[in-house]
């Protein structure tokens, strides 16, 4: 059986799947249908988020990517209506990208506080040493 799916820079070293987030998990869609695959990538242009190509793969090649990679696939069903707030992710994607959170988010403090002090310091130093 063939799936759509998203990929992004398609035939390059750096191609890509799409994927999201769900509850700590990473989640590889695949639609049945590539209308529903399509309509997926219109919202993620929509939201500013890049905008993968759709491409026709087998199955059984995306859930072994998958176990490899430690990920889960989801299956999206053609007319599939989603019963709660998570399957709402398989047909529309989540407002943020977890690649761009803005810098604003992160707790210095608490990242600052994993470093030893010796290591900040010399980190400082270089920094200093290229101005």
């Amino acid at each position: 059986m063939f799936v759509h799916v998203l990929l992004y820079q398609v035939g390059t070293k750096d191609e890509g799947i799409h994927s999201i987030d769900l509850k700590g998990k990473t989640i590889v869609l695949m639609f049945e249908d590539i209308d529903d695959a399509e309509r997926y990538c219109g919202l993620l242009d929509a939201q500013d988020f890049p905008v993968p190509k759709v491409e026709i793969i087998e199955k059984s090649e995306i859930e072994n990517f998958c176990y490899e990679a430690g990920y889960e696939s989801r299956f999206v069903k053609k007319g599939f209506i989603p019963q709660s707030e998570e399957d709402r992710l398989l047909i529309s994607p989540p407002v943020n990208n977890i690649d761009s959170q803005p810098i604003d988010n992160i707790n210095i403090e608490e990242e600052n506080s994993r470093i030893p002090s010796n290591k900040l310091d010399l980190i400082k130093k270089q920094l200093e040493n290229l101005l």
